[in-house]
This record gives C-alpha cells, sequence and structure tokens, in this order.
C-alpha cells in the first residue's frame, strides 16, 4: 500500500509540509492509519504495491517510507533495494510479529528502523514523527556546519553525506547518525548501550543486531577494507570506538 501522509508543522513561524510513503497491500490498515494520523493533523494516501510505490516516489518527493515486507509480486526488500539505488530516504519497516529473520534482514538491506505488527497506532504515529523531526533538516538562518575531516574519509553534517576516495554520497540517516556519533568521539570506547540510545533515541532493549546491521552496512560504504575495518573498530565484548590515529 503507498500512503503520502503529509504533516503540517509549524518551526520558527514557517508552516513546513512534510510527505510520508507507506507502502502496503493491507487496504484495512491503511483506513486505519488514515483515521488514527488525522488526529494529528496528517493526512494519508495508499496504494497496495512496490510498484506503484516506486512510481510515486519519481513524482514525489518524500520524508519517509513506511514499507511492508510481506507484498505480493515485489515484497519490500526488493522494493527497498530498488529505494536504495537512487535514495537515501529514511525507511521504516512494517514486519510481521517475532519474524526477527526479516528485521535483521530488513536493516542488513538498508532500513533504518522496523515496527512489527500488529502494532499500537500511537507508537506508528511517535515513530513516524520521531524520524522526521531527527532527520529533516531546517536552516532558517543560512548557518552552516563546518565538514568534518579525517584521513580519507570527510563527513558533511549539512548534506548529511560522506566523501571517501570511492566519491561523493549521501548515507541514509541511521547510519550517518552512528558514524557521526562515532565521529564525534574519536578514540573513545562506545558500548551498544551508548550507540543505540544516542541513534534510535529510545531505550536500549538489548537487541544488537539493529547496531551490528547498520555497522556492517556502513564499513561496506566507508571503509578501504570492511574486513578490516579502519574507521569504526570494534572493541569485543564492549561496543566500538572510532579510530584515534585518523
Amino acid at each position: 500500500m503507498h500512503a503520502s501522509l503529509l504533516i503540517n508543522e509549524k518551526r520558527g513561524g514557517l508552516n513546513l509540509n512534510y510527505r510520508i510513503l507507506v507502502i502496503d497491500d493491507d487496504k484495512e490498515l491503511c483506513a486505519l492509519i488514515k483515521q488514527s494520523v488525522a488526529a494529528e493533523n496528517i493526512s494519508a494516501e495508499h496504494c497496495c504495491s512496490g510498484a506503484d510505490g516506486l512510481a510515486m516516489l519519481q513524482k514525489n518527493d518524500y520524508h519517509l517510507i513506511l514499507l511492508d515486507v510481506m507484498m505480493p509480486g515485489m515484497d519490500g526488500f526488493e522494493t527497498m533495494e530498488k529505494i536504495r539505488q537512487n535514495s537515501s530516504i529514511p525507511i521504516l519497516m512494517l514486519t510481521s510479529k517475532n519474524d526477527s529473520t526479516s528485521k535483521v534482514r530488513g536493516l542488513r538491506s538498508g532500513a533504518d528502523d522496523y515496527l512489527t505488527k500488529p502494532f499500537d497506532m500511537e507508537e506508528l504515529i511517535a515513530r513516524v514523527l520521531s524520524l522526521i523531526r531527527r532527520y529533516t533538516r531546517f536552516n532558517t538562518t543560512g548557518d552552516h556546519s563546518r565538514p568534518l575531516t579525517y584521513q580519507g574519509l570527510t563527513i558533511d553534517l549539512d548534506n548529511r553525506s560522506v566523501t571517501t576516495s570511492n566519491g561523493t554520497f549521501e548515507l541514509p540517516p541511521k547510519e550517518f547518525d552512528l558514524l557521526l556519533f562515532c565521529a564525534k568521539n574519536q578514540g573513545k570506547i562506545l558500548t551498544k548501550q551508548q550507540i543505540y540510545e544516542e541513534v534510535w533515541r529510545e531505550p536500549y532493549v538489548y537487541d544488537d543486531s539493529n547496531i551490528m546491521a547498520i555497522i556492517s552496512r556502513l564499513r561496506k560504504k566507508i571503509e578501504p577494507d570492511s574486513g578490516s575495518p579502519f574507521y569504526i573498530q570494534t572493541v569485543k565484548g564492549i561496543g566500538y570506538r572510532f579510530n584515534k590515529e585518523v
């Protein structure tokens, strides 16, 4: 199902509109979402296939995608793979209850977060708003943050992109936030709990698959050799550390 949710929020006197794309084939769930988010001044549309969702992405700009895993034809994983070829837009995956395999696969494939069905509608709305507020940048003053430069790696805070020997490219939100948190704490050992609570902005639940999946994806993109990490180093039994020598 594809749903476009429009969120109106005032910040600094500006009336800003946020559009979210939801892709799910459960029409009843879509109707419930539409009804529920209306109370938050969010308007919703929907479509029922990955192909339709991809078509909508070509026509419109969105700030977040809600993507169901189980759909006829092109499933959520295939849809996400195609989205990630051209976009770093935040993706919140909807998975079946207790389907840990889908959660891990989704996170490794490019999802920023996941929510299991059946879910509480208030939690869905909270996650949607949290992701948008966290990853939508407002620059009303014209000020720019200075890039962080390391040996062979530059992190651009304004564009949420990185530059390596392979070129310049944007990172999905969770990958960028995790990299930035580690880089800003260069040389300091960060526990998995510290990383999770900073990046996910919620209590640590002792599920390290999220962190490991993001780290794995990130290393493949920025490390000269992902099998022997140069920037984000593993500290066995504790967590990770950004190389203090770079």
